[in-house]
Parts: structure tokens; C-alpha cells; sequence
């Protein structure tokens, strides 16, 4: 069976333990291939992963049998204990670049391209951020003979200086709902505009009470002054 995200996308389970085999290849190139307890140390750190896991070493096997058909791992005889090491480059045909970006994509999750930048130091030195938006503009671009778009750039999030990028090897990502915190700033912000309104209408009601009193008063004034102009000329009316 050869590698389609799109019709059979990765699980979570399998992108993690495929990533794990990409990042350590890079990262401790002399403990790689990878025992199985060395696979199950880095699928499970605390650190560097989101969202993090607690995988058994029998849902690492399963789960390098069914990468293992997917031809994206292989097994490797070692002299005490059997190894795995990954394939990604060669069954997706990507440069070691846009793999290492796409490792940190399903390792650590969506991530600006200045983060993927900072993040895959010791996985490959980008000279600047400019140079990874070209590897992601060039995933996201991919055309569908090569197997289509491995990589999306999500929606800016309120409040965020720049939009992050995900992948889609576990296909479309699943947005994130409003925080609570971020629906209580909204509903706080439109009760605060409500609140404005009513006050600024309160007011102009307010302002139309003294002129309608103050031109009750001239009206009354000059009542008064028709009564004493009538009087002055003999008439009683």
C-alpha cells in the first residue's frame, strides 16, 4: 500500500511515531535507527509535543506494522535488538527541508513560520524565515500528481501578530472554538458598547427635557406679555 493522506490520512498515533523516528534521525544521529524503547521515550516526552501521549509499546508496534505497509518505516536488523528507521523523503519526494518542517508540524502542531524557524535548529539551519515560507508556500502549492497540498495556512487567531501553518497529513485540521476567555472579551466588549449607546441615548433624552422646559417657559413669558398688551389697550380678553 504506497502513502495517500488524502484518501488514508495518518493517525495521530502513526504521525507521532513517524515524526519521532524524522526528529530523532536528525538529533541523535548515533542512536538511530531506533530501538523500540528509544521509540517509545521520544513518541512519550513531555517536552517538545502537543499534544502530549502515553503510548504503550504495543500500539508502537501496531502502529510501525501499519507504517511499516505504508512503506514510510523500515525495520533494520540490529545485533541485540530489532530497529526502525522512517522513509518519509523517499515515499512522499520531499527535500530534507520540507521534511524537517513537516516533522515539527506533527510533533509539536501549528506553529508560525518564525516558530518552525527557531524549532528546527537542530533538525536543519534555515537562513531566515523568509527561506521557510518558501519550502511551506512550496507544500501548500504541491500539485495533485505529486499527491497534493501537505501543508495549510490557517486563519489569523485574534489577537495574533502572524497566522500559523499546519499539516495535513492527518488531513484537514480541526480549528480551534473561541477560549472561554476570548468569548467573555466579546460579550464584556458588546455589553460595554451597549452600555455606551444606552448612556449616550439616556443623555440626549435628558437634553431634549431641558429644551422642551425651557420653551415652555418662553412660551409662558410671552402669554404673560400678550395678557399686559391686552389690558393696556381696555380689552379683557
Amino acid at each position: 500500500m504506497t502513502f495517500d493522506h488524502q484518501n488514508l490520512p495518518l493517525s495521530p498515533t502513526e504521525a507521532r511515531v513517524l515524526a519521532t523516528l524524522m526528529e530523532k534521525a536528525r538529533t541523535v544521529p548515533d542512536s538511530y535507527p531506533l530501538t523500540l524503547n528509544s521509540l517509545a521515550s521520544g513518541c512519550n516526552q513531555k517536552t517538545s509535543r502537543e499534544p502530549v501521549m502515553q503510548l504503550s509499546d504495543a500500539e508502537i508496534l501496531a502502529t510501525l506494522d501499519a507504517l511499516r505497509d505504508r512503506h514510510l518505516v523500515i525495520e533494520v536488523s540490529g545485533q541485540r535488538a530489532m530497529r526502525w528507521e522512517h522513509n518519509f523523503e523517499r515515499v512522499l519526494g520531499v527535500p530534507s527541508q520540507a521534511s524537517a518542517l513537516l516533522g515539527l508540524l506533527m510533533l509539536r502542531g501549528p506553529q508560525t513560520a518564525a516558530e518552525l524557524r527557531t524549532n528546527a535548529e537542530r533538525w536543519h539551519r534555515f537562513a531566515d524565515t523568509g527561506s521557510v515560507e518558501a519550502f511551506l508556500e512550496e507544500l501548500q502549492d504541491r500539485s495533485a500528481d505529486k499527491g497534493g497540498a501537505l501543508v495549510q495556512l490557517l486563519p489569523k487567531a485574534p489577537g495574533a501578530r502572524e497566522a500559523r501553518w499546519a499539516h495535513l497529513l492527518c488531513g484537514a485540521p480541526v480549528l480551534p472554538l473561541p477560549s472561554a476567555s476570548a468569548s467573555a472579551s466579546a460579550s464584556a466588549s458588546a455589553s460595554a458598547s451597549a452600555s455606551a449607546s444606552g448612556s449616550s441615548a439616556t443623555a440626549l433624552t435628558g437634553a431634549e427635557v431641558q429644551r422642551l422646559e425651557a420653551l415652555e417657559a418662553r412660551v409662558a413669558a410671552l402669554e404673560a406679555q400678550v395678557q399686559r398688551l391686552c389690558g393696556a389697550l381696555g380689552d379683557s380678553a
